[in-house]
């Protein structure tokens, strides 16, 4: 584990709800919402309604430029989404996790604890200069958030699709080139 769990589960859900985003949309009902909330493991308030989906579909850009900024610029974001939110950390024990922090009321918006939660990890990777562990999708086509938490830092695809569409162009790419003697 490079982070504490909790910056690394933060991290990737903010990763999967900036990717939603991405051609085909996959957040555009309650029930996507329903489902990402319970996949990341999210606690607290759900108002489970529209514009609970709008507020979060109007997030991804902010955690979108969050995630790719250079570290000076997330530094100040980090900081702005946190004197918004008037963030208070606290460590916390809750259900089956150990003790994490949490920055904002059960009872705040889903959206607030989200944007909260994404720029409470954002300040440990700017602390330990890791933010080259975030990247855009080297599938020249996309343009998907990567989270890179393997040891040698070979990550370089926002997800199998993209992984396998590479690999398989080079595949043929290598094939059609005539063998040299």
């Amino acid at each position: 584990m490079l982070f504490a769990h909790d910056v690394e589960s933060s991290l990737l859900a903010a990763v999967a709800l900036v990717n939603s985003g991405e051609a085909p949309d996959t957040l555009t009902t309650v029930e996507d919402v329903d489902a990402w909330y319970a996949e990341h493991r999210y606690t607290g308030r759900r108002d489970a309604d529209a514009a609970e989906l709008a507020e979060l579909r109007a997030l991804r850009p902010v955690l979108r430029e969050l995630l790719t900024a250079d570290r000076d610029h997330t530094a100040a974001l980090v900081n702005t989404v946190l004197a918004d939110a008037r963030a208070l950390p606290q460590l916390v024990r809750h259900d089956d996790q150990d003790w994490h922090l949490h920055a904002v009321p059960n009872d705040a918006p889903l959206v607030v604890r989200v944007a909260v939660e994404t720029a409470m990890a954002m300040s440990d990777l700017v602390r330990v200069d890791e933010l080259s562990r975030l990247s855009v999708c080297a599938d020249s086509g996309c343009e998907g958030v990567v989270l890179d938490l393997t040891r040698n830092r070979s990550r370089r695809y926002c997800g199998t699709t993209c992984a396998n569409r590479n690999a398989v162009a080079a595949y043929r790419a290598r094939r059609a080139k005539p063998a040299t003697r």
